[in-house]
């Protein structure tokens, strides 16, 4: 059976990375989540206390950051130089941190060219928030997950209550902000690739919404 490039788009909360590792899993295909790549350059230069807005700097400091996905018994995991920020890299701090490192042109030039490097070899299934407009606008098939800003805050809630306290109004106000950084952003802003199939999980389970994509995948396979 032939491989192909999978890609979801889809605003914080939506169920990207749950859908996205299930499907991946489902199709034996690689998943790659790329704002864990967004995250880890937030976080290596908070670590580096680099400004962000410094382009020059963070030019430099770009080309000396090497990300990997493995996988173990836990899951994927996003390792930095060799060492693993899986969980350092989902605090609030470094989620918003990751927002405005997005805007940055020198950031997403660094990072398009890891991403399309990624996904040329097929059998992957990608999930951000330009994979389908920006990085792989050739993809063989394209999805844009949403969920209202209601269900979105429950769910980032319940992933993130283990690692930190964050109260539901706290997470409600950090979503919106995202989304108001990410579609008004002039670079690569967030939105559905015309050819996008999109799908609202709002009343869906992530098992209903990955059967409803691999009904959508068999067609195109």
């Amino acid at each position: 059976m032939k491989k192909i490039i999978i890609v979801i788009d889809g605003p914080a909360g939506a169920g990207k990375t749950t859908v996205g590792r299930m499907l991946a899993d489902c199709l034996g295909y690689r998943y790659i989540d790329t704002g864990a790549l967004y995250r880890g350059v937030a976080f290596e230069a908070k670590a580096a206390e680099l400004r962000i807005d410094d382009d020059s700097a963070l030019e430099n400091f770009c080309k000396t950051l090497k990300f990997e996905f493995v996988r173990d018994k836990r899951g994927v995991r996003i390792l930095s130089g060799g060492l693993d920020i899986t969980e350092k890299i989902r605090h609030p701090e470094i989620t918003m941190l990751a927002s405005k490192v997005s805007a940055r042109p020198i950031v997403r030039k660094f990072l398009f060219g890891l991403q399309r490097e990624m996904g040329l070899k097929k059998g992957v299934v990608l999930d951000g928030r330009d994979m389908g407009t920006v990085v792989f606008p050739d993809a063989d098939i394209k999805f844009f997950l949403d969920a209202s800003a209601e269900i979105r805050t429950h769910r980032r809630y319940n992933d993130l209550k283990s690692i930190c306290y964050q109260t539901l109004d706290e997470i409600e106000r950090d979503i919106k902000q995202r989304d108001k950084n990410d579609s008004s952003r002039d670079i690569a802003p967030l939105k559905p690739a015309p050819d996008a199939i999109i799908i609202d999980s709002t009343n869906f389970s992530a098992k209903e919404v990955v059967h409803l994509m691999l009904s959508y995948i068999k067609e195109v396979l």
